[in-house]
């Protein structure tokens, strides 16, 4: 089936708030109910996924359309948000946790 026919029958046949995984690791689409101003619709949901496995935030960031995606873009892009993450980790004294490296394993 065709990308935009199965979102087409999920906004249909989806239940209110049902989360469908993609191809795309921490990228899901959810089903957004139906309320007075607007009809059932559909958003992206970008939750990126752990070495766990695991989604790395409870919840994560949700986009509906392209000025959206576009301003996040932007905004990730912005030199001065490492800058800030780098003191914020420095003085919450949280950094994050290193991976393990294997005696066996050749690290490039």
């Amino acid at each position: 089936m065709e990308l935009a026919e199965s979102l087409k029958e999920f906004i249909k046949e989806g239940q209110d708030w049902e989360r469908r995984n993609t191809s795309v690791k921490g990228v899901a689409i959810i089903r957004l109910p139906q309320n007075k101003n607007r009809a059932a619709s559909l958003a992206i949901d970008i939750n990126p996924v752990g070495e766990n496995g695991l989604p790395m935030k409870k919840k994560g960031i949700m986009i509906m359309n392209t000025a959206e995606l576009h301003a996040f873009r932007e905004t990730f892009k912005n030199e001065k948000l490492d800058n800030l993450i780098s003191i914020l980790e420095d003085v919450s004294g949280r950094k994050p946790a290193g991976k393990s490296v294997k005696a066996d394993v050749v690290q490039l």
